[in-house]
């Protein structure tokens, strides 16, 4: 019989704990929650105010079962779940499924897995806060109910498997208004004029003294002017202007702020941000990876303080105390930090290194002293006309933190951290130009989201909190609504004006724009069900009534309002636009009629189709006439889409001649473009094959890799048993028997096992491989 059972949410976690706590506890794992709502009639009674009807999930049944058997043997169970909702909530649920009696149970908390707080957490208990456990069910139950009957009109009105979500709804909203802002932009140009000084510096070498015109014109005609005139110009200094300035660390991590640089720097994704943290966390070496503060403990400063007068001497360090501006911060939290300041690195898989690491750094940084530098501004003359070249520079005086640390921008076009060095020069000193070009330069659209400044621009609007960001963007996409991923830009011309030595020059030149790396993208569905959703469901859609939401939710937390009164203020108006929605609205697909093909007189209409976007020309007549349908490329969206970019698409299928006395044809599947030979189908290349202008020769080269490739996958086949194959696939060789897979131990011969040896591992039963792509 063991005396203490502590049960956490996370193996890697009770493995962390239990070093500290001794022979004396047990430490176990629920492996998170442990139930939830049932699924079928949504799990929330509405007839009784609204009280959730939980059920153990079917995997944790075992879990449950184990964690019942080992709370009746111990003396004293505690519960050591997260102090926030979610771990308040896992840790009542566990209270109330093991059915614990409150004298022989005990509630722990603490922000970091270190001995001493393990220990301090075991000498003051607590009883389970029912205010965030309620705080935990009313989100819970809020968001089953938008789901539960939002989805169901978009099934019958949208399109059939679609899928509501409070938050969510609201992020794709963001993305989509975002991409119209982008679609109905117009650029404008104007021409910016840059200027080459030759000046001596101290020894007499010649340097370049690099500038702008304060100005920038309109059109072609006025910047030809204004270079004319600089033929003829004399240039000279007209004012010097040195500024102090000063430059003062971010505040230590947040959830949000974590997410944001972790994409900035290391290129992480928001939900590889977190798995990573979640990992350092468990492992004792940072803080709580979900909260809202930027408060550090004062143990953290002091550590802070010793490393930095250490490695940098006390003109380094300076004592700072962060306060936490988020009106809707949640549970008092510190910032996430590292447990132990005095260690820079530590052990682990390399992302783990890194993100330790810029944890570390920020953490040191903002308790060291500001940066301290001289902003140069040079003004040059021109002797015939009234405009300035200005040069500016930046020296830092005194580094201060930024010897450890740096905040990145989102801003991608922003070069306010690369200011050049500027030559020594005097007040009238006349200057030698080199080169002076006047560049045509276009306004640029609004930026696409990341997942960065999506997180961002909820955390300002107030909508979701540290533990809902991660999930929020990463359902988005599973469901189809957003898409992450990079596109190419465009070529564009532009206009050059040179003046060089006296020679006025004009050329037309050609830049690529508009390239775009892990954006954040709206696929058709989801501007359609956004659009639907704003037409019959714009309280939901509202920002700040979803805002507003989470405020109560946080009363909720803090004990000023009851939760199913919260719900019920919103269900009852909200099951009314339920019925009207059913009632009053028409069904959709994005329907948009593009015009009449010239050669068929056919209409040509682009929608959402059974497995996506599609172009149609013609439509079914009582003859029996049947329209034909093409799926739209990628980056085609129903909004923009021309009737010649539609007609092309019905240029597929093309037949590229014969290969082997049979035919080969490229078209595009639901599963992507592709070539058809002999009853074979091989998939093209993304990114290099375009099935709109591939030729014969490509298309052989694919249809060999691809046979190369199948007989490499072929280690065995028996006449006996013509179903039955040994393949080998991207984790070793396995068993393909009649559509099911089956693995094959590690270490054997693949090559040596028999019909008979085959069929007892099929008898064993199937395993398919984790990852292998079928």
């Amino acid at each position: 019989m063991q005396d203490n059972l502590v049960i956490v949410e996370s193996p890697a976690k009770a493995k962390t704990i239990e070093k500290f706590l001794g022979k004396d506890f047990l430490v176990t794992s629920s492996m998170g929650h442990i139930r939830d709502l049932e699924k079928k009639d949504c799990g929330v009674d509405l007839e009784n105010n609204y009280i959730p009807r939980y059920v153990v999930s079917p995997d944790k049944k075992k879990i449950v079962t184990e964690l019942k058997k080992l709370a009746k043997e111990a003396k004293l169970v505690w519960i050591a779940s997260d102090e926030d909702r979610e771990g308040e909530a896992i840790a009542w649920h566990l209270q109330e499924v093991l059915k614990l009696k409150p004298e022989k149970t005990k509630r722990i908390v603490f922000h970091e897995i270190t001995k001493e707080a393990i220990l301090k957490a075991v000498q003051n208990p607590r009883p389970i806060d029912l205010n965030l456990v309620n705080a935990q069910q009313a989100r819970r139950v809020l968001d089953r109910l938008v789901g539960f009957e939002v989805s169901p009109v978009l099934w019958k009105k949208v399109k059939p498997s679609l899928s509501a979500g409070r938050v969510q709804s609201v992020a794709v909203r963001l993305i989509v208004e975002r991409e119209r802002e982008i679609i109905n932009f117009e650029s404008s140009s104007a021409f910016r004029v840059t200027a080459a000084f030759l000046v001596p510096d101290e020894n007499g070498n010649i340097t370049e003294l690099k500038a702008e015109l304060n100005k920038r014109f309109e059109t072609k005609e006025e910047a030809r002017k204004f270079l004319e005139k600089c033929q003829s110009a004399e240039f000279s200094i007209g004012d010097i202007q040195k500024k102090p300035s000063k430059r003062t660390p971010a505040a230590p991590f947040t959830t949000s702020t974590l997410q944001q640089e972790a994409s900035r720097k290391l290129g992480f994704s928001v939900s590889q941000t977190m798995s990573v943290a979640q990992r350092l966390y468990e492992s004792g070496k940072i803080t709580y990876m979900r909260t809202d503060s930027v408060n550090l403990s004062d143990l953290a400063i002091q550590t802070s303080k010793s490393k930095i007068l250490n490695s940098h001497g006390e003109k380094y360090h300076k004592f700072r105390q962060y306060t936490t501006k988020s009106k809707g911060a949640q549970e008092a939290h510190e910032a996430i930090r590292p447990t132990y300041m005095d260690q820079e690195e530590v052990s682990g898989t390399n992302q783990e290194k890194r993100l330790y690491e810029l944890i570390w750094k920020r953490t040191i940084a903002s308790q060291m002293a500001d940066a301290e530098l001289e902003r140069t501004t040079i003004s040059i003359q021109i002797s015939n006309t009234s405009e300035l070249f200005q040069a500016t520079g930046e020296v830092i005086k005194f580094d201060g933190f930024l010897r450890v640390y740096l905040e990145s921008t989102d801003n991608e076009d922003d070069s306010s951290d690369a200011k050049s060095l500027l030559p020594p020069v005097k007040v009238k000193q006349i200057l030698r130009t080199d080169l002076i070009e006047a560049t045509e330069r276009f306004s640029q659209k609004p930026p696409r989201y990341t997942e960065a400044s999506l997180v961002k621009k909820l955390e300002e609007q107030g909508i979701g909190r540290p533990s809902t960001y991660a999930p929020t963007i990463t359902t988005i996409q599973n469901r189809g609504y957003v898409v992450k991923e990079d596109r190419p830009g465009v070529e564009r011309q532009f206009t050059q004006l040179s003046l060089n030595k006296g020679k006025l020059t004009e050329k037309e030149k050609t830049e690529t724009t508009g390239a775009e790396k892990s954006k954040l993208f709206p696929t058709d569905i989801g501007m359609v069900v956004t659009d639907f959703l704003m037409k019959y469901f714009e309280q939901v859609m509202d920002l700040s009534f979803t805002a507003s939401v989470e405020v109560e939710f946080d009363e909720i937390a803090d004990g000023k309002r009851v939760w199913n009164e919260v719900i019920d203020e919103f269900y009852k108006p909200f099951h009314q636009h339920i019925e009207n929605a059913l009632e009053v609205s028409e069904r959709t697909n994005g329907e948009r009629q593009l015009g009449i093909d010239p050669k068929t007189n056919l209409p040509v209409s682009v929608k959402i189709g059974r497995y996506g976007p599609l172009a149609q020309l013609g439509e079914a007549t009582e003859e029996g006439e049947k329209p034909q349908f093409a799926s739209l490329r990628s980056g085609q969206i129903l909004e923009t889409i021309t009737l010649e970019e539609a007609l092309d698409l019905f240029k597929l299928p093309r037949d590229l001649g014969e290969y082997e006395d049979k035919k080969v044809v490229v078209a595009i599947g639901r599963f992507g473009p592709y070539v058809r030979h002999d009853s074979k189908f091989v998939s093209l290349e993304k990114n290099v094959d375009d099935p709109y202008t591939i030729e014969l020769p490509r298309a052989i080269e694919l249809i060999e890799a691809k046979r190369e490739k199948d007989k490499n996958a072929l280690v065995k086949t028996f006449d006996e048993e013509p179903e039955l194959r040994i393949l080998n696939g991207r984790w070793g060789p396995y068993i393909s028997y009649k559509k099911k897979n089956y693995k094959i131990a590690k270490g054997t011969d693949a090559t040596q096992l028999s019909l008979e040896d085959c069929m007892k591992i099929i008898e064993a039963g199937p395993a398919p491989r984790k990852g292998r792509k079928k």
